[in-house]
């Protein structure tokens, strides 16, 4: 069982889809897996029980998760937020071991990290030191620094995060920014994870009429990307496509 969407597409990836009983309300790829009205967030563990799962698997302990499973004898692997490509790597092989398909979870492992590669090395240096603004959400506006999963992934193009000079260690990573700190930063390149009408549906149509941005590079040269707000914001198998995306939105982007 997951309660996870990364983790349910990390078992899928593996192989593992088939031993899948049940998975969280939230994990909605791939299409085929059996989702449940169970929280990750606020897991019922009677109603976990109920599917008798050999293993669960989540993002955190929540709600006191791990021992009250333990009591019954059910085991837990709790794969939490990656907080470094590595990390993600090494939960998908970890999943891949949990559920006998080490083989195939090393192949996608491996798999993802040629993809990624090929990507980034296809952007080449010709952006390198493009300002950047991620958008996490909207009204307020929230963004994350260069040392935050989404930033690292990022800073393989070599971008410079505007959020960068915002952050407070009281942040976590995700500091709130003013519209005139937005504005005054002048970012080169608006990437939305939270262009999905369920996200706030902030599109780049929407971004270009904001008050007061016309004046912002990406607004005035049409560098506005909506991303893919699920892979966006997940550290599993489709990272690829998060780092493609990004490379076709330089492929656009004036060169430095």
């Amino acid at each position: 069982m997951s309660l996870s969407p990364t983790a349910t597409e990390d078992l899928y990836a593996v192989g593992a889809g088939k031993q899948v009983v049940a998975v969280d309300s939230d994990s909605n790829y791939p299409s085929s897996a059996p989702v449940t009205k169970l929280s990750g967030l606020t897991p019922n563990v009677e109603a976990i029980i109920k599917y008798s799962p050999d293993l669960v698997v989540a993002s955190a302990d929540s709600a006191g998760l791990v021992a009250q499973l333990t009591k019954v004898g059910v085991p837990v692997l709790i794969e939490p937020a990656a907080t470094k490509l590595d990390d993600a790597y090494q939960q998908i092989q970890q999943i891949g071991t949990a559920t006998g398909h080490a083989a195939q979870a090393q192949q996608t492992v491996t798999s993802m990290k040629s993809a990624i590669a090929a990507d980034v090395a296809k952007a080449g240096t010709a952006h390198k030191g493009l300002t950047y603004y991620w958008e996490v959400s909207a009204n307020p506006y929230y963004s994350v620094t260069s040392q935050t999963f989404i930033g690292q992934i990022v800073s393989l193009f070599g971008l410079k995060n505007i959020a960068d000079a915002a952050d407070k260690a009281s942040d976590g990573g995700y500091p709130q920014l003013s519209q005139e700190y937005l504005v005054t930063a002048k970012p080169q390149l608006i990437l939305l994870s939270d262009n999905s009408a369920a996200d706030g549906g902030q599109s780049p149509a929407i971004v270009a009429e904001r008050p007061g941005w016309s004046g912002i590079p990406a607004v005035k040269n049409s560098q506005i990307v909506g991303l893919d707000d699920d892979i966006a914001s997940r550290w599993g198998p489709r990272l690829p496509q998060l780092v493609a995306q990004i490379e076709q939105a330089l492929e656009k982007a004036p060169a430095q």
